[in-house]
């Protein structure tokens, strides 16, 4: 099998598990939505396992490319594909890099929805804790922190 023909291969493999990945993306901003936490660690799980397959690949495809004569150095992998007239191969890269791109959105936005989900827990501690209405500070690691004196309304 030649190089241009294991790259196919990667390329194809690839495109195929980023298409997993986008799906379990959006199950996974479903259930974020729904505080479904539960059903979200065995997701993750998956999740993390085809983005370990999807890395190892990656390597794989540069080893292949620095095997054609690309170097790092140049620039992106996919115009030293187009510069070396493989048009097929260009296509199925690009086809893979706007699979990618679609991914990182996906988990753009599920990342907002963690973040406000933290808020809102972060904000309900505080009611609990009797320091709602106090002044908040951010400490070294960019978290919010009040500032004052607390009153306890409940302790367990």
């Amino acid at each position: 099998m030649s190089t241009v023909e294991k790259l196919q291969q990667l390329l194809a493999t690839d495109l195929d598990q980023l298409t997993q990945l986008n799906r379990l993306l959006e199950e996974e901003s479903a259930l974020l939505r729904e505080s479904d936490v539960r059903a979200i660690e065995p997701l993750t799980q998956r999740k993390n396992a085809l983005l370990d397959e999807i890395r190892q690949r990656a390597r794989q495809k540069v080893h292949l490319l620095v095997e054609m004569g690309y170097r790092p150095d140049q620039g992106h992998p996919s115009r030293f594909i187009r510069s070396a007239g493989l048009t097929g191969l260009h296509a199925a890269w690009q086809q893979a890099q706007t699979a990618l791109e679609n991914c990182q959105k996906l988990n753009q936005q599920n990342s907002k929805i963690v973040s406000h989900l933290q808020t809102r827990l972060a904000r309900l501690t505080d009611i609990f804790r009797g320091s709602s209405g106090q002044q908040k500070l951010y400490g070294a690691s960019g978290q919010q922190t009040s500032v004052g004196q607390r009153n306890m309304l409940a302790s367990a």
